[in-house]
């Protein structure tokens, strides 16, 4: 089944910045991701949001990755593994877990956290967004307590199904309900600035092509 909002986004050439800037305009001005949260490679992600809520925990190494690899196992195609919680500096993915989510048909990984394994996760070739790699184990320091749920990403609510756009600039979250109109917008924003950039190249200056086409 395909996803018209995402096909969209794809024919449209839209990205993180100008969905953004709309968000800002329609009133939600809180909608991007710390800015820490970085692309592990210049892989574009754009899907659907699947939660994750992680947790601070001391269990013995392994006994926490129960509800780790049922939330991996749960993902389906198209989605985001969207994860965030806990305070401990670990690595909330790696390796195994990016095989295990590009095995479901998911799009992308998006932690509020580090990752490990960098030279195997780029050897994949898949969209990964974190705060940076640092090989600390979750296995003894975090643990995953739910999953597909509504989760805050300090100050960013992200529920399922909501969509996610990450690229070099960022990631950020576009609410279900109002990406019809945040999508459309955002083309329009674009197409208006694809004329500001000519207007400007052909010599005309900034304030009079902003006066004239009202973006910038």
């Amino acid at each position: 089944m395909t996803d018209s909002a995402v096909d969209f986004f794809v024919k449209e050439g839209l990205y993180a910045a100008v969905v953004g800037d709309v968000l800002d305009q329609m009133g939600y001005v809180n909608q991007f991701l710390p800015a820490d949260v970085r692309a592990l490679n210049d892989r574009m992600v754009v899907g659907r949001a699947m939660p994750v809520q992680l947790a601070d925990s001391n269990r013995i190494r392994g006994t926490g990755f129960a509800k780790l690899t049922e939330a991996l196992d749960q993902l389906r195609a198209g989605e985001v593994y969207v994860a965030s919680g806990g305070r401990v500096p670990c690595a909330a993915w790696g390796e195994l877990m990016t095989a295990a989510a590009r095995n479901r048909g998911a799009v992308g990984a998006v932690v509020n956290s580090y990752h490990r394994d960098t030279e195997r996760i780029l050897a994949q070739d898949w969209p990964v967004f974190s705060r940076g790699s640092y090989a600390q184990d979750a296995a003894v320091r975090s643990v995953v307590v739910a999953y597909r749920v509504r989760i805050d990403i300090e100050g960013v609510d992200v529920s399922p199904g909501d969509l996610v756009v990450g690229d070099r600039d960022g990631v950020l979250i576009v609410p279900q309900g109002i990406e019809t109109e945040v999508l459309e917008r955002a083309r329009e924003k674009m197409q208006a600035e694809d004329r500001v950039r000519a207007a400007i190249e052909t010599g005309v200056s900034a304030t009079e092509a902003f006066n004239t086409y009202g973006a910038f």
